[in-house]
Formats: C-alpha cells, sequence, structure tokens
C-alpha cells in the first residue's frame, strides 16, 4: 500500500492539488481512507484539513456499492469476460465475512475500522450487501468504521509516521 501511496503522491502531485491528491486516493479500493491519511501525511497536508478530505472520499463510493453492487455484478456474470472475475471478487469478499455474519453490526464496524490489509468500507460494502444486510444498518456501520480508521490511521499517519519521516 505505501509504495501505491508514493506512487500516486508523486505522479498526480505535480498536476493537481495535493488536497485532490489525497481526495482521490481515499476514494480508490484498496487504498481508500488509510491510503489517503497516509498520502497526506507525506504530502504535509495538515490532518484538520485532510481528514474531512479523506473521509468525504472514502464515504462517496459506498452508497453506490450498497445499492447497485448486486445488480451490477449479475449484469457482469452474464458477459463471459467479466464472469471469472465478479465470481472471484465474490468468493474472496465472502470469505472475509465471518465475522460480519456472526456479529453483523459490531462486525461490519470493525471490518472497516481496523485498518488492515483487504478491509476497509469498500469490501465491507460488498460484503454487506452480499449477505443482504439493510441499507440503513450497513451504512451506519460503515460511517462507525470510518470514524474508527480514521483515528488510528491519524495516529499512524501523523503521529508515528509523521515523526519518522518529519
Amino acid at each position: 500500500m505505501e509504495s501505491l501511496v508514493q506512487w500516486f503522491t508523486t505522479n498526480l502531485s505535480p498536476y493537481i492539488s495535493e488536497h485532490m491528491v489525497v481526495f482521490l486516493i481515499s476514494m480508490l479500493p484498496i487504498l481508500e481512507l488509510r491510503g489517503g491519511l497516509l498520502a497526506a501525511s507525506l504530502l504535509k497536508v495538515p490532518p484538520l484539513e485532510a481528514i474531512p478530505v479523506c473521509v468525504v472520499g472514502n464515504i462517496i463510493p459506498i452508497p453506490f456499492i450498497l445499492l447497485f453492487i448486486q445488480q451490477i455484478f449479475k449484469w457482469l456474470k452474464n458477459v463471459k469476460l467479466f464472469r471469472p472475475l465478479i465470481v472471484k471478487l465474490e468468493e474472496k469478499a465472502m470469505g472475509k465475512s465471518d465475522q460480519i455474519r456472526k456479529y453483523e453490526f459490531w462486525g461490519l464496524v470493525a471490518f472497516v475500522g481496523i485498518p488492515l490489509p483487504g478491509t476497509g468500507a469498500w469490501t465491507g460494502a460488498l460484503i454487506a450487501s452480499l449477505l443482504g444486510i439493510e441499507i440503513k444498518k450497513s451504512s451506519v456501520a460503515i460511517l462507525v468504521g470510518i470514524a474508527m480508521a480514521t483515528i488510528i490511521m491519524y495516529i499512524f499517519s501523523y503521529v508515528i509516521v509523521g515523526n519518522v519521516v518529519g
């Protein structure tokens, strides 16, 4: 993840503002808010400016995933070229769904909020949708998880990495 963040910050920052780099990174799957805050600290964006940009960037894709991903996946499975990819994405997501299935709301909060590889709002929303968790409940759980991830990643990016790099 750090090398991806480094690539984005190096290749995009000469062309667009640091805030826009942080915003775009926060919208991307895999990187999400955790990558956005790390990029913001590397780009010396103050945390009070970076946090809202990262949170908004991370939240924007979530309603679309919750509302439309099942229909999109269903349509893409009918296209021979995309079927193996979609099946693999579903299997990978469902392979990580045990704690969400067992604890539902709090499982989803922990899944989104604890920044580990393969977790985050994108995957959490995908799993919630595939498990059929009510949209209102999953939205609130994902927002709480994003808040939790924000605190953890702020400490990591600005307190720990910021003191090492800075």
